[in-house]
């Protein structure tokens, strides 16, 4: 599932190329992947709308448009978002095309097809169901050093599931959460409110760091992220243990294990991150 290096990676692509456009109509090929909306609705609705900004929350992408309308967004675990011209042939699993005023198209394809789309009003989109209750922006002012220490010490979960929270920091996935724990040397399965002040500092930086190497990096693409020229990103060159179960630790040279906790699945060093 693309985190939030590879969706903010897509936004700042995707912003670049269709900023200032106006959609012309949109195509449904499958219906599911609209929600909230018939397929008709929404090419009615999009003809005609200036694309005004694009944002991302968490994992989500927004477009704004005019007349106070928003086109959120999540692309799940195999969604993409391509811009192409309309000679350029369309990928497998493409299901809806919009068409913009330059000619050109943004696709959206997925081929597990778990994406969806949604048309809201800007002033429900606190209210979305999605948007409403996520946690906050971990590269943003507001997540703090301060902020983390405190919200750690009340929280008796395990480490590595309270990362994955999205109610409580919003974007954080599998990679980068195994990513930063490595990186703070602590264990994944540590009970959060065990961390001491000098171990909370160590994982705030991880986390911040290894969010921004993923963005400077355009994204990990191990199977299907590419960004919205559908370039593949390059931090996949940079992962320290995740998807490296049974190589060796490149600290210590001790085999990097992978364990399921809370249901998902996490890289570590027993040795670098002990218990």
């Amino acid at each position: 599932m693309p985190e939030l290096p590879e969706v903010e990676t897509i936004r700042r692509s995707l912003e670049q190329n269709i900023k200032g456009k106006t959609f012309m109509g949109a195509e449904v090929f499958l219906e599911k992947m609209v929600k909230g909306v018939s397929p008709l609705e929404l090419n009615s609705e999009l003809k005609g709308r200036e694309i005004t900004r694009i944002d991302r929350r968490g994992k989500y992408l927004i477009i704004h448009l005019t007349g106070g309308i928003a086109m959120v967004i999540h692309l799940r675990m195999t969604g993409q978002l391509l811009y192409c011209s309309p000679e350029q042939e369309k990928v497998r699993h493409t299901h809806i095309i919009f068409k913009l005023s330059d000619m050109c198209q943004l696709r959206f394809a997925d081929q597990r097809q778990f994406g969806k789309i949604s048309l809201v009003s800007v002033r429900e989109l606190d209210n979305f169901p999605g948007l409403k209750g996520l946690g906050v922006e971990p590269l943003g002012e507001t997540f703090s050093r301060e902020f983390f220490k405190k919200e750690l010490r009340n929280r008796r979960t395990k480490i590595k599931p309270l990362l994955l929270d999205q109610t409580f920091i919003a974007g954080i996935g599998n990679i980068y959460a195994d990513e930063a724990l490595f990186r703070a040397m602590i264990n994944p399965e540590r009970i959060a409110s065990s961390l001491t002040p000098r171990e909370a500092s160590r994982l705030y930086l991880a986390i911040r760091t290894v969010l921004q190497e993923g963005i400077e990096n355009k994204g990990t693409s191990i199977k299907d992220y590419v960004d919205g020229d559908g370039n593949k990103g390059s931090n996949q060159g940079n992962l320290r243990v995740y998807g490296r179960e049974g190589e060796p630790c490149v600290k210590c040279g001790k085999e990097i294990k992978r364990k399921s906790i809370g249901g998902r699945s996490s890289h570590f060093c027993p040795k670098c991150q002990k218990l």
